[in-house]
């Protein structure tokens, strides 16, 4: 009786194991015919350290480091901004928070920071904030944590420390300091194309970087614009700044010195054909 009982449970097993199997194929095979979203950060930054962001906290990262070399502020002081940016909203342009706080420092209307309007402009707020950090006496030798402190007034003042290594990262990469750091992958449909692509880049870049823009950054119709560059660190500092803002500006490839980025492959390339070792000039192309 033993053994018959055994017998049975074993055919059950068995039954059950060939039906899982089953389900196995069905489910493979359903799936190799799906094309899955992509998950996960869309760029990675990579100088001395790595950094995974989404598209939209690339951007904003990319615009903090371009208000504060338009002021012609030292790297630290982007790496402090952006430590605070980190911890106050993980980069993104939060439309409320603490009490009134918004935007991209949790900066607060009724102390002063600005209107709502205001502050949920990045370069507003990245602004202020730099004014307020210039305010700080001895800030270039103190501590991210204790200069973002002495802006923000946090009830946790240790906690920017913890973005410090992040945000350095992040600095030497937008400043320009290193070479095809930021590689951001971007697929689907174009947020433009054409003329008009090339156009709202070319009026975005000069948003963000206001008079620290050469005069020969030019639109040219449809394929893109081209930014005319004095050495190799500002070359990439526009470069990453493209690729940063891709996502929401139809860029498809960007060109500098020997390396190009491709949206869809989101990896800096070396050039072919010839091409390359251009260290004049930034070419970036949108999508037709």
């Amino acid at each position: 009786m033993g053994v018959r009982k055994k017998s049975i449970m074993g055919g059950i097993a068995l039954l059950a194991l060939l039906g899982a199997l089953g389900v196995f194929v069905v489910l493979r095979s359903v799936v190799t015919n799906i094309k899955l979203p992509q998950l996960g950060p869309e760029c990675t930054v990579s100088a001395d350290g790595q950094v995974t962001l989404d598209s939209v906290q690339m951007a904003n990262a990319a615009t903090i480091t371009a208000v504060g070399v338009r002021r012609g502020l030292p790297e630290q002081a982007v790496v402090i901004a952006l430590a605070t940016a980190f911890q106050e909203s993980k980069l993104e342009n939060l439309d409320d928070g603490d009490r009134d706080s918004v935007g991209l420092f949790q900066q607060r209307p009724s102390q002063g920071w600005g209107t709502f309007e205001q502050i949920k402009d990045p370069r507003y707020a990245a602004g202020k904030f730099y004014s307020a950090l210039k305010k700080v006496k001895g800030w270039e030798e103190m501590r991210v944590t204790d200069a973002a402190q002495k802006v923000q007034r946090s009830a946790y003042p240790e906690a920017y420390e913890k973005w410090s290594d992040e945000s350095r990262v992040l600095a030497a990469a937008l400043t320009g300091r290193a070479t095809g750091a930021v590689e951001c992958r971007y697929t689907g449909t174009p947020a433009a194309r054409g003329a008009e692509a090339a156009t709202a880049l070319l009026a975005s870049l000069k948003l963000d970087w206001g008079k620290k823009l050469p005069n020969k950054a030019t639109a040219s119709d449809p394929a893109g614009l081209t930014v005319t560059v004095s050495s190799p660190d500002t070359g990439w500092r526009y470069a990453h700044w493209l690729v940063s803002h891709a996502a929401v500006s139809g860029l498809e490839r960007v060109r500098f010195a020997d390396l190009e980025w491709h949206a869809p492959d989101g990896k800096w390339q070396p050039v072919t054909g010839g091409t390359g070792g251009n260290t004049a000039q930034v070419v970036a192309e949108v999508f037709r």
